[in-house]
């Protein structure tokens, strides 16, 4: 008795692979970002929460998106 399982015909066949999940670049890049961002909030965070900035909301979510930029710029330098 021969069985054999393809994952052919499948709407999601590329996402997985063998037993591991696939993770895009772009869950690479926010992971990578993420904790660039944690550095850089627990450095600035008295500046930041101080009240020199006007919405510290809004400039620590600015942060977080720039940490988002380079760490999918650190992805793609990356030899």
């Amino acid at each position: 008795m021969k069985f054999t399982f393809s994952l052919s015909g499948f709407p999601l066949e590329d996402l997985v692979f063998g037993a591991s999940v696939y993770f895009p670049p772009l869950f690479k890049a926010v992971f990578i970002g993420f904790f660039i961002w944690l550095v850089i909030h627990h450095a600035l965070r008295d500046w930041l929460y101080a009240g020199d900035i006007w919405h510290p909301t809004l400039m620590d979510l600015s942060l977080f998106m720039l940490s988002l930029c380079l760490g999918l710029w650190i992805l793609v330098m990356w030899p």
